[in-house]
């Protein structure tokens, strides 16, 4: 049977396709590929261009941020995944401005990222009146709220980042602020953390809010900056937790401190926005069709700077100022999977990531040029993908495979929790007709034991991308043999000496976060039981613990 363009590799690709993305039932991929282009490329490229980037996307080669998906085809172009941005001013004043251009860019349909480091710390004398600044961190649940309470766009669930310079005199207080675990619901005898694992949306301090600290080259230029008390905390709680995660801004990057609710879009500049589109690397068999496509998709998102629409005025005149774009890649590790390499830096991936750096800047800059508008400040961002990584059905961003087989658990009618056996699509191919190892494959599971792995490949990866790359490096529970208070110092170590090139880092310890959504099985449990859907209270009922529904 002849591939189309409407197909998908998986069904929840296509659940998620008719779910988030469709107008109707109707609809169809390759129908949403054309009215994209027509919304953000007719009038500027030329028909040719536009047929090629429409091919892209429909072969799921190219596939723009979901806000761009969103509305293809809609009045509003809110194609914006995230905006960024940052107190301006130490007043009161500014305090009602940032909530408002926060509620503002939520509201289009974009997450945001706000850097807070401009704020007096908790205890300070207020000049006019006398009294006592209550810091940042108040601002930052302010938000939080905000955020709790409006759906970006009317559409999803808000996206909202929050950062603090590591020198901060709050620093250590917001270092614990998602400390859920210590933090005792009544009289029950249970944490925050205990009610999150039941209801995840049950309502804890800044549980919309993904927090990080600013490190900057004051600290980058400590003689023993991995032993400094500030690092190792967050080191300590990142490992304990899962956050805060680490900002790294050195050298001509120092000022660049704001982030996107992802982290991979960077900024100095308050009311930045990113502009995001992948490529799937997985897709492309040659160099030179690589190459053709990250020429194409840089210029799709050159035309994004010039047509899409914004909540406020300010948003215009910085777009205009840096029109910068983020150009990224998802299927890295199907990518290496299907040429047979493990997941680290190799020559070949090299020459490929050379392509990459070079065409995007190139493509960009000519049509900049051919259309006498300014050329973008930043051109290349790696994002998370997880909705249109999906959609593609390939891995991730620059993750692996989370896990060959796993063990999904979710909410049925809002009520009860369900749990169903799946074999990653990826995984699934490369063993069918690749004959791969199950049991050879590198995953985010098997790798969580050697992190440094994966902190270098991020590292190796990075000195290819202008902005950020957005990764969570998978880790033991917090207590295991391999992660626990005696390894801190160790770990603190090796993230300090990779610190220099890389721009952030978070750690995702196992069982850390509220209502984990998958859990890594053995392959051959998910094969015997591959499909099968049991519901949770069952379980200790079941003397296989598979309870079918």
């Amino acid at each position: 049977m002849t591939k189309t363009k409407d197909e998908f590799r998986t069904t929840l690709g296509r659940n998620i396709f008719f779910q988030k993305y469709a107008h109707n039932s109707n609809d169809t991929w390759s129908a949403l590929s054309n009215r994209l282009v027509k919304d953000v490329c007719e009038g500027i490229l030329d028909e040719s261009s536009c047929g090629e980037i429409e091919d892209l996307i429909g072969w799921k080669k190219f596939i723009p941020g979901g806000r761009y998906l969103y509305y293809a085809g809609r009045p509003l172009h809110a194609w914006n995944n995230c905006y960024l941005l940052k107190g301006e001013d130490d007043t009161r004043e500014e305090w009602g401005n940032l909530l408002k251009r926060g509620s503002d860019c939520l509201m289009s349909g974009g997450g945001i990222g706000a850097d807070y480091s401009v704020f007096r710390p908790r205890g300070s004398t207020l000049g006019r009146t006398g009294g006592m600044a209550s810091g940042p961190i108040p601002l930052m649940h302010s938000m939080n709220e905000v955020g709790r309470n409006v759906m970006q766009g009317g559409s999803r669930r808000s996206a909202i980042y929050a950062s603090l310079n590591w020198q901060h005199g709050d620093a250590n207080e917001f270092l614990v602020a998602k400390n859920w675990h210590d933090m005792p619901v009544g009289n029950s005898g249970k944490s925050l953390w205990d009610i999150k694992q039941e209801d995840f949306n049950y309502p804890c301090p800044l549980d919309m809010t993904n927090i990080s600290l600013n490190y900057d080259d004051d600290w980058l230029n400590l003689e023993e900056r991995h032993r400094h008390p500030t690092f190792l905390k967050n080191v300590y709680q990142a490992l304990r937790t899962g956050e805060p995660g680490f900002s790294f801004n050195f050298g001509n990057k120092q000022n660049e401190t704001l982030r996107n609710a992802c982290t991979e879009v960077t900024s100095e500049d308050d009311s930045d926005v990113c502009n995001l589109g992948s490529l799937n690397m997985a897709e492309f068999d040659s160099l030179e069709d690589f190459r053709n496509a990250v020429q194409r998709g840089s210029e799709f998102l050159v035309c994004g700077t010039l047509r899409a629409d914004l909540p406020y005025k300010k948003i215009y005149k910085v777009r205009e100022k840096n029109r910068r774009l983020g150009l990224g890649l998802m299927g890295i590790h199907e990518w290496l999977l299907k040429r047979g390499y493990r997941y680290q830096m190799n020559p070949e991936l090299a020459t490929w990531l050379l392509v990459y750096q070079q065409e995007s800047e190139k493509a960009a800059n000519a049509l900049c040029d051919k259309l006498s508008i300014s050329r973008p400040v930043a051109y290349r961002a790696i994002a998370p993908t997880g909705t249109i990584g999906i959609l593609a059905g390939t891995t991730t961003g620059i993750e692996p495979l989370f896990a060959v087989a796993y063990k999904r658990r979710y909410l049925k009618n809002g009520t009860r929790w369900h749990y169903e056996y799946v074999v990653d699509a990826t995984a699934d191919q490369m063993i069918g007709e690749y004959g791969t190892d199950p049991n050879a494959i590198d995953t985010a599971y098997s790798m969580s034991r050697d992190p440094e792995r994966r902190i270098q490949f991020q590292a190796d990866v990075q000195d290819y991308v202008d902005m950020a790359i957005s990764s969570t490096i998978n880790m033991p529970s917090w207590g295991s043999k391999e992660n626990n208070e005696d390894t801190v110092e160790a770990f603190a170590a090796t993230l300090s000496r990779y610190a220099s090139r890389l721009r952030g880092f978070t750690c995702y310890p196992d069982g850390s976060r509220g209502g984990q959504p998958i859990t890594e099985v053995p392959y051959e449990e998910a094969i015997k039981h591959k499909g099968v859907v049991y519901e949770e209270n069952q379980e200790k009922q079941c003397n296989s613990g598979i309870c079918g529904i």
